[in-house]
């Protein structure tokens, strides 16, 4: 069993159950009726948030205790979210499918994130964005959330290189508040990243 699958067993929601700070502030660039993906969803915060706002959304986690509890947040919520266990190792991604993708505090191995982030980038309809928040190397120090080994922790020109191509329109790596939960607490160091998939077909 993986230490996600026994964190999420918790009857408590140990992120929360607000939506994250960054995702609230970007919503409003996204298609309010479109299909979103909530990738590394955890317990489900963030994709209820997505749902209350009137998208489509679907949940990917590869703990099946976070998505029963996405599952239980919606219900009380009274939205509807699609949850998917998938192993990011493993994932298929479809060109096109999806208006927006959310990474928030998705946080995997180095080789596997950037091979998320080219899926990413072609799983993206063009016209639609990547909101992602996330902690960079500096958030070690902080010791307010997130892993406690470098190598899963991202690299500003990880967002710049993938997606040179987009129209980015908030890039910021800094200190940030945040309060989610247990294990998000404090002054921390993140990455911000919300880009929009240029229709140009060159970028397709």
């Amino acid at each position: 069993m993986s230490s996600w699958e026994e964190r999420f067993k918790a009857d408590h929601y140990i992120y929360g159950t607000e939506a994250n700070a960054f995702l609230k502030e970007m919503q409003p660039l996204l298609k309010s009726d479109g299909n979103a993906l909530a990738l590394a969803e955890g317990e489900g915060r963030n994709a209820v948030f997505l749902a209350q706002q009137g998208m489509k959304v679907t949940a990917w986690d590869y703990a099946a205790s976070g998505l029963t509890k996405t599952e239980r947040l919606a219900q009380e919520k009274g939205v509807e979210v699609k949850t998917e266990k998938v192993d990011l190792n493993d994932a298929v991604w479809e060109k096109g499918k999806w208006d927006a993708i959310t990474c928030i505090f998705g946080h995997f191995p180095e080789k596997l994130r950037r091979k998320t982030l080219a899926g990413v980038k072609d799983a993206v309809k063009p016209g639609g964005f990547l909101v992602a928040e996330v902690y960079s190397p500096y958030q070690l120090s902080y010791g307010t959330g997130g892993p406690k080994d470098e190598q899963f922790l991202y690299k500003p020109e990880e967002f710049l290189q993938v997606f040179h191509d987009w129209r980015i329109v908030h890039f910021f790596m800094g200190e940030a508040e945040r309060h989610e939960g247990d294990l998000h607490n404090g002054l921390s160091h993140v990455i911000q990243f919300a880009g929009q998939k240029n229709n140009s077909l060159m970028n397709r």
